[in-house]
């Protein structure tokens, strides 16, 4: 199962490190606490193996926000806090 394995905000850019189990589809998304999709930061295949992805938060307001992590017909949500 792909997972989420750190999130570090710095300033404005988060890296978001995960690691998939199996070759497939991998979709990992940000939402805002109502829901709403803020940015899909990847929407791929890929190989077993660790990833990051780079989240430019620099015109979003401070507060609480999700990411999304799709793989392997499950998924897993954790929070990030982007403090200013």
């Amino acid at each position: 199962m792909g997972s989420i394995e750190r999130t570090a905000i710095l300033a404005v850019l988060a890296i978001l490190q995960y690691r998939v189990a199996e070759a497939g589809s991998v979709r990992l998304t940000v939402y805002d606490l109502l829901g709403r999709e803020v940015e899909t930061l990847v929407d791929e295949r890929k190989e077993p193996g660790a990833y990051s992805a780079a989240f430019n938060a620099s015109r979003l307001a401070t507060g609480v926000y999700l990411a999304r992590i799709e793989a392997e017909g499950r998924s897993i949500v954790r929070k990030m806090l982007l403090m200013r």
